[in-house]
């Protein structure tokens, strides 16, 4: 049976954010451009950095949860001898008197110990939520924020270039992270402060600087041709082809039966054309129920 069922475009637009603006204002001004269509993203990035932010349009909306499982990668220029509230360029920089000068080999050294799973301290000024209060509108008003500790990740941690007091480092973590308190903690373990001047994220899982567009290039009459496949949210699952009355069956029922077994309690499942349709998630052997649903 050929596919009879249309849907309103969905995908993902791999934006390069510009600094000085929020992720929030680019989704605002993609709002104004694509209305009616849905329009969210995916990892925030502060003012301050520029870098791949992943937007996703429409039904992918649905797909932040499965982006956020993406690895991601950032080039960072820390500031050694130099310290803030905010640990990057924006707040209340001090420069430490006498601060010493490590060697490259000191740090490369220190390296080892901020990778793999670590216990994170969050910087006061970030959005965490404390008693349901932003922890930056806290501290701004100088309060005393006491964040705990977060699991994070971090997978690779290394130097691309130190010229004193510049040190620039290339980092692929996991979300949630912290980019700015992770050269804190190098600096601490090597005797001196450091503070964040300058970020860019290079990469979200298959989202590449290299292919990143502004988010000026996007319009209302253009954006299906702007669009990554909405697949691509979740392209670590097994996959099958659903046919229309398989699709239909979960529209009106949530659940199908009979398919193969796969070792992945997850599944993502496409029309005929290749598109994605739905998430699966195994809930018995031959049940398949429906998780989160394009349509």
């Amino acid at each position: 049976m050929s596919s009879t069922l249309n849907f309103p475009p969905h995908g993902l637009l791999n934006i390069d954010k510009p600094s000085a603006m929020s992720s929030r204002l680019v989704v605002t001004k993609l709002e104004g451009v694509l209305a009616p269509l849905a329009v969210g993203h995916a990892g925030t990035l502060d003012p301050l950095a520029t870098g791949v932010l992943v937007v996703c349009v429409g039904r992918a909306t649905k797909l932040v949860d499965y982006l956020h499982r993406f690895p991601k990668t950032y080039v960072a220029t820390f500031l050694l001898g130099q310290a803030s509230d905010t640990e990057d360029i924006t707040g209340e920089v001090e420069v430490i008197a006498n601060s010493r000068r490590p060697s490259r080999a000191e740090l490369e050294a220190a390296l080892p110990q901020f990778t793999g799973s670590l216990m994170q301290q969050p910087p006061a000024f970030s959005a965490l939520k404390v008693d349901g209060r932003r922890a930056y509108k806290m501290a701004r008003k100088g309060k005393t924020v006491a964040l705990q500790p977060r699991p994070i990740i971090v997978h690779r941690f290394h130097i691309l270039r130190y010229e004193y007091p510049q040190l620039e480092v290339e980092i692929e973590c996991g979300t949630g992270t912290y980019i700015r308190s992770l050269g804190r903690d190098l600096a601490r373990a090597v005797g001196t402060e450091a503070l964040m001047s300058q970020l860019r994220r290079t990469a979200i899982g298959p989202f590449a600087i290299d292919a990143a567009i502004s988010f000026e290039q996007v319009r209302g009459d253009n954006v299906e041709s702007l669009l990554r496949p909405s697949l691509l949210a979740v392209d670590q699952m097994p996959q099958i082809v659903l046919d229309d009355e398989q699709m239909m069956a979960l529209q009106q029922t949530g659940v199908l039966f009979g398919l193969p077994q796969y070792p992945h309690p997850e599944l993502a499942a496409l029309t005929p054309t290749g598109r994605l349709f739905a998430v699966l998630v195994s809930s018995k052997t031959d049940r398949w129920k429906v998780k989160t649903l394009l349509r």
